[in-house]
């Protein structure tokens, strides 16, 4: 695919203590290829992808890069450069029952359970109100997603019950239902909220 090595324009590197979030790099290819062909990984977000569209997904991560400045960041264990998935920012996609820029993440199933998915979420939120000064952020999965709801309210977010939804650009099925949370800015330039 030959993917631009990384580069600061328009976008900061994110650090945490254990994980530093980047723009991607053709190595990534293959073990994102792997997250998005496993049926764990997948189970509630639709059928599990080919390679074809896995590359193709890293493709317009980074064109949103390089488009607006922020995005899908690739998500590495800094102790052993290993990459373990993704998390970011998104605008919220056209048809929508509503709108605004979500946070989401998604990690490799032998990296569940070790809190990745919450320090990576931190360090985008915090990136969000502060470099972005967004006002608030989404956050969207299915009904039956307990476990990103469970990281959702980790990171502050509440629930948005009037707001819950069937998503539209799902089939009638156990993935259309989805929940929607929401975090405003605390007070003060680039604070979590309180």
């Amino acid at each position: 695919m030959g993917l631009r090595p990384p580069r600061p324009v328009g976008m900061a590197e994110l650090r945490t203590d254990r994980l530093t979030l980047r723009r991607w790099r053709d190595r990534d290819l293959e073990p994102w290829a792997a997250m998005n062909a496993d049926p764990e990984v997948r189970e509630h977000l639709g059928d599990p992808l080919t390679r074809e569209q896995s590359d193709a997904s890293v493709a317009r991560f980074e064109a949103d890069f390089d488009r607006r400045g922020y995005g899908w960041w690739a998500v590495e264990v800094r102790d052993t450069g290993g990459f373990v998935g993704f998390a970011g920012l998104d605008e919220v996609e056209d048809g929508m029952p509503f709108t605004g820029v979500e946070i989401g993440w998604r990690l490799a199933r032998s990296s569940w359970g070790r809190g990745y998915a919450t320090e990576a979420a931190l360090a985008v939120l915090a990136h969000g109100f502060g470099a972005l000064e967004l006002p608030e952020v989404l956050a969207v999965t299915t009904a039956t997603n307990l476990r990103s709801q469970a990281v959702m309210r980790r990171i502050g977010m509440s629930r948005d019950t009037e707001a819950d939804f069937d998503d539209p650009t799902v089939p009638e099925g156990p993935l259309r239902p989805n929940v929607l949370y929401r975090v405003a800015r605390g007070p003060g330039s680039g604070s979590l909220p309180v």
